[in-house]
């Protein structure tokens, strides 16, 4: 049985970890709400622009059609954007993403696909780089920085753009967390270039969509927008999601922490008991024998 100086130095030990976890539950809360806030308002431009983006590449086709809007012909190389935090203590969070971004590639290049990988996130990068080292290329931090801007993500989508320009990606994914509840976060693949095709689009003489003034303008000046909304998003959702993470992770670690000092205290206090015990036997034992 351990003695009564170890159980004293374990349960002040388990305390302070209580105290952490309970302050970073807090700080998690209280984030959370803004960054919530923030990943529900960009939904619905994101979608809708998503959606107006995809029936222009029903109707607009080739050679002269952007790249970023039907692709460059190919489907070779897959470009993948793995998006987690910079921070671990966030539960299976991070290692949803980085398992299904593992799964992805390996699929692709079963299918003989070669595949590059640009992870949004230190600890995507951290786990992606124990299994698939020569696919990742630059990698996207954020570590030390407060809130993430719209900024970002068109930097993000500037380096997209150039490697689809250059040839070196046919077809870019961002793997990310959408943020469904405070408990629920889930894993999501949205394909960015080629611009996903609507399904059950009715076909029309002249196109489906009017434009003015005029189409290449209009597509020249929408198409890098939409990619940097659509990386925006998923950054957003992932922060929200990551939030909502740590919160239930941190909360479940306070529990337990809770659960053992009880147990701890309880073992404290049988060793205590059996220590006076020891000592009245030895008391009484002596006095009887003078």
């Amino acid at each position: 049985m351990p003695s009564l100086k170890s159980l004293r130095v374990r349960i002040n030990s388990v305390k302070s970890t209580q105290k952490i976890t309970s302050a970073m539950k807090m700080v998690a809360a209280s984030k959370l709400r803004r960054a919530q806030t923030q990943a529900e308002a960009a939904r619905p431009y994101a979608e809708r622009m998503e959606r107006m983006l995809g029936t222009l590449a029903a109707s607009v086709s080739g050679p002269s059609a952007p790249r970023l809007l039907v692709g460059t012909g190919k489907e070779q190389t897959h470009l993948l954007l793995p998006v987690t935090a910079d921070r671990g203590l966030a539960g299976a969070f991070n290692t949803n993403i980085g398992r299904l971004t593992r799964n992805i590639a390996r699929r692709l290049e079963a299918e003989g696909k070669t595949v590059r990988i640009m992870p949004i996130g230190r600890k995507g990068r951290d786990y992606l780089k124990r299994d698939l080292a020569s696919r990742i290329g630059e990698d996207v931090s954020f570590a030390g920085r407060k809130s993430i801007g719209y900024a970002d993500a068109e930097a993000i989508a500037g380096r997209v753009i150039a490697m689809v320009e250059a040839g070196e990606a046919d077809v870019v994914t961002v793997i990310y967390n959408r943020f469904h509840s405070v408990i629920s976060q889930i894993p999501t693949e949205t394909r960015l270039v080629p611009a996903p095709v609507p399904e059950n689009v009715p076909v029309q003489a002249g196109g489906i969509v009017e434009v003015e003034p005029d189409e290449a303008d209009v597509l020249a000046k929408l198409l890098p927008q939409n990619l940097a909304v659509q990386i925006y998003r998923a950054l957003l959702e992932s922060a929200a999601g990551e939030n909502g993470a740590r919160m239930t992770a941190m909360d479940n670690a306070t529990r337990n922490a809770g659960d053992m000092i009880k147990r701890l205290t309880l073992n404290y206090n049988r060793a205590r008991q059996a220590n006076i015990t020891r000592e009245l036997i030895e008391i009484i034992s002596g006095a009887e024998a003078v």
